[in-house]
């Protein structure tokens, strides 16, 4: 098997030493070519170079779940085929690393490894849904491009935090989980509109829901970890079906503490509900408008401020070796 190692070397848990070895172990068993990013975007391009070539049959990408879904949106850049595209290989090396931890994977990256060399030998692959979000025809957005996301995508406050944390990583923060708790607090203190939303959920075949704060958008279940406690903020989603939602109408000190206890105590068979709560399961097409610009963030990137974006839950996407 020919396999391209795409490596982050800015990957929060993976030292020098370590990335070393896992190459050493990767070819020993595949014939294998390792690239270093250089630039945001990079294991985009180099994910789309290995569709569009005839000698890639697997890419491997080492790093946390924003180097995972650049080479994933390289990977698809025309369309999904998962019978002539190059499967996908994930070694986590990020500081939380869910789409791996949600295939199953081993968090540390030299377990992670030994579970794809086995995967290997075994034959053993999966075919995963993916999402898709898209500008909305005739909204000022209509002409942004679209993008894949691996696990989840959200619109308002959870997007908001992410900004703030990647706003600490721009001046040398590491991503840590203490410094994503401090912004969820300054994100509540400063979310002006946490009593009443400006997030429409639009559904066809469904009246619309006004006056979401938080839409979090889920292809998967765990939606997060904190640490290594998972967080099911959508318990019922999964790689096998489309998209689900999960939106709160209210923000207030009661509803954070209420809904907050809800997600740190959520299970695969139990997630938040309540007055404020609204849940839908296996969505194949929905838009989120805003009254107002919004932070946006897919995979756990934050992509600037929308105002629409439409979702399309697309299965059997992507194959992946695990």
């Amino acid at each position: 098997m020919r396999a391209l190692l795409v490596v982050n070397p800015a990957a929060t848990t993976t030292s020098a030493r370590t990335r070393d070895v896992l190459i050493h172990a990767l070819a020993s068993e595949v014939k294998l070519e390792a690239v270093t990013t250089e630039y945001r975007g990079h294991a985009r391009d180099i994910g789309r170079l290995a569709a569009a070539s005839a000698d890639v049959d697997m890419v491997v990408a080492l790093g946390g779940d924003g180097t995972v879904n650049e080479v994933v949106n390289g990977l698809l850049h025309d369309d999904p085929d998962p019978g002539r595209l190059p499967g996908l290989a994930v070694v986590p090396g990020g500081s939380t690393n869910v789409f791996a931890r949600a295939l199953g994977l081993p968090n540390d990256p030299v377990e992670a490894t030994g579970a794809l060399l086995d995967a290997l030998r075994t034959g053993s692959e999966r075919t995963v849904s993916l999402g898709l979000a898209s500008g909305t025809p005739g909204s000022e957005d209509e002409a942004v491009p679209g993008r894949w996301f691996t696990f989840t995508a959200g619109m308002g406050f959870d997007a908001g935090v992410i900004g703030r944390v990647e706003q600490h990583r721009e001046r040398g923060r590491r991503s840590t989980h203490p410094l994503y708790v401090r912004q969820v607090l300054r994100q509540f203190v400063g979310e002006p509109h946490r009593r009443r939303g400006l997030i429409t959920l639009e559904q066809p075949g469904r009246e619309p829901v006004d006056d979401l704060v938080l839409s979090v958008v889920c292809n998967t279940a765990p939606w997060t970890y904190l640490g290594n406690r998972p967080i099911y903020a959508s318990p019922r989603a999964s790689f096998d079906t489309g998209l689900d939602i999960f939106g709160l109408s209210r923000l207030s000190t009661m509803a954070v503490a209420r809904y907050g206890t809800q997600l740190l105590a959520s299970s695969p068979e139990r997630g938040p509900r309540g007055r404020h709560a609204l849940s839908r399961h296996d969505l194949t097409e929905f838009t989120l408008h805003s009254k107002a610009p919004l932070p946006f963030q897919m995979d756990g990137d934050h992509l600037g401020l929308r105002t629409s974006v439409t979702f399309t839950g697309v299965r059997r996407a992507l194959r992946v070796i695990v």
